[in-house]
């Protein structure tokens, strides 16, 4: 049994995460951060990888006072715990992440797959997961108590785990913008699950449209 797994990412029209220059960007706006905070408040904790977070520097946090609150009367924290996708360890000490008000884990994915259970963490980190194949990984994380997953990206994380189907719900923001570029959310040469059923297709405002499609497994 494995945690239900949600990939949250605001695209272009044109399906790009950033500019053509690349770097960090933010492409939705004030309705995008909404949904993603209704998100956040959802998961019991969230995924992102180490490339990604040293672009942005930090994470995205819940700041509505009435998802804080949802959560405090679930008897959650105040934020999900971020897990820190990353194979060489190397997170700058410095970055505003490491200032954040929540917890932080590394999902260390040195080879050999597994590793050492026993090993610290990361200065900055509250706990170090070994990382194996990805099933594995997240029968793991639901032990530890994660039902529910969101993954933040970058692009090459959410392609893998696309790639294992592991992705239950994909949830687009698409947002008023044209990038062009080599930055699409879903990088080339990925076989990728066929069959999803749209859930949600909203106006959130702004000229931003949110998609949410679930997996159909049973048409696969």
């Amino acid at each position: 049994m494995r945690p239900e797994v949600r990939l949250v990412l605001a695209v272009s029209i044109d399906g790009r995460l950033a500019p053509s220059a690349g770097g960090a960007a933010s492409i939705g706006g004030a309705p995008d951060r909404v949904v993603l905070e209704q998100a956040l408040a959802w998961a019991d904790a969230a995924l992102i990888g180490a490339t990604t977070l040293r672009l942005h520097g930090g994470t995205a946090l819940i700041r509505r006072p009435d998802l804080l609150d949802e959560r405090f009367r679930g008897g959650r924290s105040p934020q999900p715990p971020a897990l820190v996708v990353s194979r060489s360890g190397r997170i700058p000490p410095d970055l505003p992440f490491f200032h954040q008000p929540l917890q932080r884990w590394w999902l260390d994915r040195q080879e050999p797959p597994g590793g050492d259970p026993s090993a610290a963490p990361l200065p900055g980190f509250d706990e170090r997961l070994p990382w194996s194949p990805w099933p594995e990984t997240l029968r793991v994380l639901r032990q530890r108590g994660l039902s529910r997953l969101l993954v933040l990206g970058g692009a090459q994380l959410a392609a893998t785990l696309l790639a294992e189907d592991l992705l239950d719900t994909l949830q687009l923001t698409v947002c008023p913008r044209l990038l062009g570029g080599p930055h699409l959310w879903m990088p080339a040469g990925h076989l990728l699950p066929e069959h999803w059923q749209l859930e949600t297709a909203r106006a959130l405002g702004e000229g931003e449209v949110l998609l949410r499609y679930r997996r159909s497994r049973g048409s696969s």
